[in-house]
């Protein structure tokens, strides 16, 4: 596990948090009908973002993250960003807070799962503070900060290997890959499935310094090429011309980690938020097929009176001999006393429930183990400064 993931995590997390409280204050300029003015105006928009900036890019804040240090705990990480959230005049209630953190965690693996190379996570994390430094650029002082961790951030992370790169990558992968929170912003994009896991392009462009596939080489004992072959490519992959700029000023080359509500994703027009709630808006239209399939699988277990179901569905008949005649020559030459009709009942037995349940509570120990502690109070010497801040 890296111990650098931190500071890049709190700087790509709290980046996509601001670029979502900066549409919903923005949203909640004027109502729905135009008729009056919310309650936000374009001045509060603007304490507030300075305010949670000046917060995130603290000296303080950053000497602490910029610690070497095992990754937080994603309970430990939402009660950081709610303090973030709330170091200005705004208030989220929980439900908000829930939904707010689930939207940064999934923008931020979508960022993951299409990073080129491990490295090109420096330039998703300047492409986050370019965009941070927009929102506060009328407030010299908050821009001087957001500088100043900007040079930090070069300074730590330049000098890593790619090896050291790759596994500060594969530890932020393990942190976000039981996250399958379904976004209506990707589900419109077709970049997400409705289960909830992104649909990966098999095509767009290669990372710096990798050729193109679609060539076989091969070489002989003394390393001399002596054939070539080519072969045809699933997907239509293209060269990367230059390298981003990893400086405080540059062309970052890459677009990920913009603000993507506003800019590049093809479902941005189309994006609605809740009135109330700080969330957006997922597509919960109901399946037609869904109620018959509920009531089906009532019916097969036995959960259905038999009246509710219609005659044409009341069972399956199976011939056990060629043809029908043959089954009812046996039938009509069979007494019904000479079988023993057996009952199934498949309705719920409260009795075998509760029995079962007992039997269930064997399994299950009495008592959880308690959290590693360590991990409990990773969070808190962070907590304790931002009170102070």
């Amino acid at each position: 596990m890296s111990v650098r993931t931190l500071p890049l995590v709190f700087i790509n997390l709290g980046g996509e948090m601001l670029y979502i409280l900066d549409q919903r204050l923005q949203a909640h300029n004027t109502s729905e009908d135009n008729s009056e003015k919310g309650v936000w105006s374009e001045s509060d928009r603007k304490t507030v973002m300075n305010d949670i900036v000046g917060t995130l890019f603290s000296k303080t804040f950053m000497d602490e993250l910029l610690k070497p240090q095992q990754l937080y705990s994603h309970r430990t990480l939402k009660t950081v960003l709610t303090r973030l959230a709330h170091a200005s005049i705004m208030r989220l209630n929980p439900a908000s807070m829930d939904r707010l953190y689930e939207l940064t965690v999934m923008a931020f693996k979508y960022q993951l799962f299409l990073c080129p190379r491990p490295k090109d996570l420096l330039l998703i994390s300047c492409n986050h503070i370019d965009t941070v430094r927009e929102f506060v650029k009328d407030t010299p002082g908050v821009v001087n900060q957001v500088d100043e961790t900007h040079r930090r951030i070069i300074e730590v992370y330049s000098p890593l290997s790619e090896g050291e790169f790759q596994l500060l990558r594969q530890t932020l992968l393990i942190f976000v890959q039981d996250m399958h929170v379904r976004v209506s912003l990707f589900l419109k994009s077709q970049v997400q499935n409705p289960n909830g896991r992104f649909a990966l392009s098999t095509s767009g462009p290669v990372p710096y310094g990798i050729k193109v596939p679609g060539l076989i080489r091969m070489f002989d004992s003394k390393g001399r090429e002596v054939k070539r072959s080519e072969f045809q490519t699933a997907g239509s992959y293209t060269s990367t011309i230059r390298e981003g700029s990893f400086e405080l000023r540059g062309h970052r080359v890459i677009r990920l980690g913009l603000n993507t509500y506003v800019c590049w994703y093809p479902a941005c027009s189309s994006l609605r938020f809740s009135s109330r709630l700080l969330l957006l808006q997922t597509d919960d239209t109901p399946n037609p097929l869904a109620k018959e399939e509920l009531n089906l699988l009532a019916r097969l277990m036995g959960s259905m009176k038999a009246e509710d179901v219609p005659m044409a569905d009341t069972g399956f008949g199976i011939n056990l001999f060629a043809t029908d005649q043959e089954e009812e020559e046996a039938g009509a030459s069979s007494g019904a006393d000479e079988f023993t009709v057996i009952n199934i009942q498949a309705m719920q037995d409260e009795q075998a429930a509760t029995e079962l349940a007992q039997i269930a509570g064997q399994f299950v120990d009495k008592e959880e183990p308690p959290d590693d502690p360590s991990s409990s109070s990773k969070g808190d010497d962070l907590l304790a400064m931002m009170d102070d801040l």
